[in-house]
C-alpha cells in the first residue's frame, strides 16, 4: 500500500483579486483622507481625524498580519502532530504504512 501524498497545496489568489484588493483599499483611505479635508473645521481637528484614520489603517494591517501567523502556527502544529501519530504507528506496525 501506497503512502498519501500528504503535501500542502498553498492556495493562491488570482490576479483580478489582488488588484481588487489593493483599488478598495486605496479608494477607501483616499475618499475618507479627501472628506476630512473637505471637511469645514479647524486644522487641528482635520490632523486628529486623519491621525485617527492613519492609526486605524496601520492597526487593521497588524490584526490581519496577527491572524495570518496565528492560522500557520496551527497549520505547522497539525502537520507536527500529524507527523507523531505517522510515526508512532510506524513503530508500533510496521506493517501499516508499507
Amino acid at each position: 500500500m501506497s503512502r498519501p501524498n500528504t503535501t500542502a497545496v498553498q492556495p493562491t489568489h488570482s490576479g483580478a483579486w489582488v488588484i481588487q484588493s489593493w483599488m478598495s483599499f486605496i479608494l477607501a483611505v483616499g475618499v475618507t483622507a479627501l472628506g476630512i479635508y473637505h471637511l469645514p473645521i479647524d486644522g487641528w481637528q482635520k490632523a486628529f481625524l486623519g491621525m485617527g484614520l492613519l492609526f486605524s489603517v496601520g492597526s487593521t494591517f497588524s490584526l490581519s498580519k496577527t491572524v495570518r501567523d496565528q492560522h500557520e502556527q496551527e497549520r505547522i502544529t497539525a502537520r507536527i502532530d500529524e507527523a507523531r501519530v505517522t510515526k508512532l504507528l510506524a513503530e508500533v506496525d510496521p506493517v501499516v504504512l508499507k
